[in-house]
């Protein structure tokens, strides 16, 4: 299982590669609402100042989570750039290094 944070965090970092990427681009896209939909398991700690947390269940890990109960949520983010209300641009283009 993943922490629900670390799963934000990789796709923050995954749409800043592709915004960098479309600097000088002939084509770019606006990108609007993420829509983002997983199955999380909720992990509650028993002792004082104790914090809820939310864990991403990867695909096929079902059988690794049978005693937990698990939850779909979805997550609509909407993407901005620190200093601007303008929604960012991207490319359709992947990094040289990934094929």
């Amino acid at each position: 299982m993943i922490e629900l944070a670390s799963v934000i965090r990789d796709l923050r970092e995954e749409l800043g590669r592709a915004i960098v990427s479309a600097e000088g681009e002939a084509l770019r896209f606006e990108l609007g609402p993420i829509e983002l939909e997983v199955s999380v398991a909720l992990e509650r700690t028993g002792h004082a100042g104790a914090k809820v947390r939310f864990w991403v269940v990867e695909t096929g890990a079902d059988a690794a989570v049978g005693a937990t109960s698990t939850q779909r949520i979805q997550l609509v983010l909407q993407p901005t750039l620190r200093g601007s209300g303008n929604p960012p641009s991207v490319s359709g283009r992947a990094d040289v290094n990934e094929q």
